[in-house]
């Protein structure tokens, strides 16, 4: 067995796909209305879809997981996500770890947490 994808629930599709590729460079691999698979085993379901699946409610910023990304340049990164997103809501801004690994974390437009952090 093996983990093929990562799936998380978005409100608007099309918009998360543009906040994923503009910021982290994912292409889209198969889109099929409503699931939308993207480079790197990303899946973006509508939020409507996962409601009918579970029958519960969303719960954004629930801080119960994170995407987390690696990036070499985090200080041009985080240039270009104040310049696209510049009200983007932050966990916590550029702060270094005692190992000396650079990190910054942050919710995507849906309440998703994600951590970019300098590669370890």
């Amino acid at each position: 067995m093996k983990l093929k994808n990562i799936l998380i629930v978005v409100k608007d599709i099309e918009k998360s796909r543009q906040f994923y590729h503009a910021l982290f460079g994912l292409d889209r691999v198969l889109d099929n209305d409503g699931n939308m698979i993207l480079t790197e085993g990303l899946v973006l379901q509508e939020e409507k879809i996962w409601k009918e699946f579970l029958g519960k409610e969303i719960i954004p910023e629930s801080n119960s997981c994170e995407l987390y990304f690696e990036e070499q340049d985090i200080e041009g990164f985080i240039e270009k996500l104040e310049r696209l997103y510049p009200s983007i809501q932050y966990v916590n801004r550029l702060t270094t770890h005692s190992w000396g690994q650079k990190v910054i974390r942050f919710y995507d437009l849906d309440g998703n947490l994600i951590e970019v952090g300098t590669p370890m």
